[in-house]
């Protein structure tokens, strides 16, 4: 990979029209790091959330799910505009445009998600491994991690990329998931299309997890990422645009799904699972085996594809913000802080793992965690994508730009609310 510019004056190629036949050709062409983005949006910790959300609100929350459809798009929007336009990642820009200290804010709240997401992440592939031979195992955490890094070191760029792009279409299982739960489906349609607000605590932690969890700073900050390692061909903004929209609907389509699947089966029965193991058994009984086992394969593809993103993303970062010669198109030997910190990550996320901590709730909680984190990227994501100086003197859409604060807005008060609340400022 070629290294980002230093500076924030550089010039990208300008989004030249095209006729419809060659933009459909170019969408298609195009396709693929939005989607994977997405994917990986649907890691074990959005897996964990979204069950812990339906077992306890049932299908309460079902609205604020595909809400977030919107939402997601605009980021990723946003995300692709800045990794096309600036030709540098989230972190680089960042330091070139706003200096050093905001830099590195955005390099710690980066890095303190993702250790703990890391850890609730490989936690869950290996309890999924373990569903599937059951030969559940505690050692089965440290050697899928190893597994993961080990595809990073090995594989160049584009050869990661094709495998999570494969991995993803096992996340589809969960639709069928949904059909197995046999579900209320007026309720589900209640529950999706008419919104309702309960200021419990229930339902504040379930939105705010749900935040966090949909709009935490890895996926955008790796739709950057993408844009630099995968640079697109002259007039391929919009494409890319279209790509990362794609990814935002995927995402929302799983989620939702293991929301409503979940609801049907633990929250009718009020269940609470503590465990992945928990969750997959208590669908046995009432959505049967099959039920259970795609449960388990597709929280296996989930961590398979989020995993790695997160800490190549971790070495992204932290290597822009040092200086350091940084991409997975790079060897080891090339790159070495780089690789260090994707495996250092990893080394603490599977230590964390193997703690003890119920992997169920480290999951919740590494999403409360990023609910917290993630309005000091969003403010500094709509920052650079509005900054003229970084992106090739575009100018952003005021409606795009609009909706970037309002997001940035309302996961702000999401975040203050549920401070307050786990302050005792406000009744629980």
């Amino acid at each position: 990979m070629a290294e980002p510019p230093s500076g924030g004056s550089g010039k990208a190629p300008p989004d030249r029209p095209r006729s419809s036949r060659g933009g459909r050709r170019s969408r298609i062409r195009a396709l693929g790091p939005g989607l994977v983005s997405g994917a990986a949006d649907t890691d074990p910790t959005t897996v964990a959330t979204m069950v812990v959300v339906g077992s306890t609100t049932t299908y309460g929350l079902a609205w604020l799910t595909l809400l977030m459809m919107p939402a997601i798009a605009v980021v990723q929007i946003l995300a692709t505009r800045v990794g096309v336009l600036a030709r540098r990642d989230l972190q680089q820009a960042v330091r070139d445009g706003y200096g050093r200290l905001l830099g590195a804010l955005l390099l710690t709240s980066i890095l303190a998600v993702n250790v703990v997401t890391i850890a609730a992440d490989l936690s869950a592939g290996a309890a999924a491994l373990g569903i599937l031979t059951g030969t559940p195992s505690p050692w089965l955490v440290p050697a899928f991690g190893a597994a993961l890094v080990v595809l990073l070191v090995i594989g160049k760029y584009d050869e990661v990329e094709r495998v999570l792009k494969w991995m993803m279409l096992i996340l589809l299982l969960y639709g069928a998931a949904v059909v197995l739960a046999h579900p209320d489906w007026t309720a589900v349609a209640r529950g999706s299309l008419v919104p309702s607000a309960r200021l419990n605590s229930d339902h504040l932690a379930g939105a705010l997890a749900i935040f966090g969890t949909t709009l935490t700073s890895y996926m955008y900050v790796w739709q950057t990422v993408e844009q630099v390692e995968g640079p697109p061909q002259a007039g391929e903004l919009k494409a890319r645009e279209f790509d990362g929209v794609a990814g935002a609907v995927f995402a929302t389509v799983i989620f939702w799904s293991i929301l409503v699947s979940s609801g049907a089966t633990l929250g009718v029965h009020n269940q609470h699972p503590n465990s992945a193991q928990e969750a997959a058994q208590a669908l046995r009984p009432v959505a049967g085996p099959l039920a259970s086992t795609l449960f388990s394969l597709g929280l296996l593809a989930s961590a398979i594809i989020a995993t790695p993103i997160i800490a190549a993303t971790g070495g992204y970062v932290t290597a822009a913000a040092m200086g350091w010669r940084r991409g997975l198109s790079r060897s080891l030997r090339q790159a070495p802080g780089f690789y260090a910190v994707i495996i250092a990550q990893t080394a603490l996320g599977a230590a964390l793992g193997m703690s003890g901590i119920p992997p169920i709730r480290l999951l919740f909680l590494a999403s409360v965690v990023a609910g917290i984190a993630t309005p000091i990227g969003l403010i500094l994501l709509v920052l650079v994508a509005a900054n003229p100086r970084l992106v090739a003197g575009q100018q952003i859409h005021r409606g795009l730009l609009t909706a970037g604060w309002a997001i940035t807005i309302m996961v702000s008060l999401a975040a203050l609310v549920y401070l307050a609340q786990q302050l005792h400022l406000i009744p629980l």
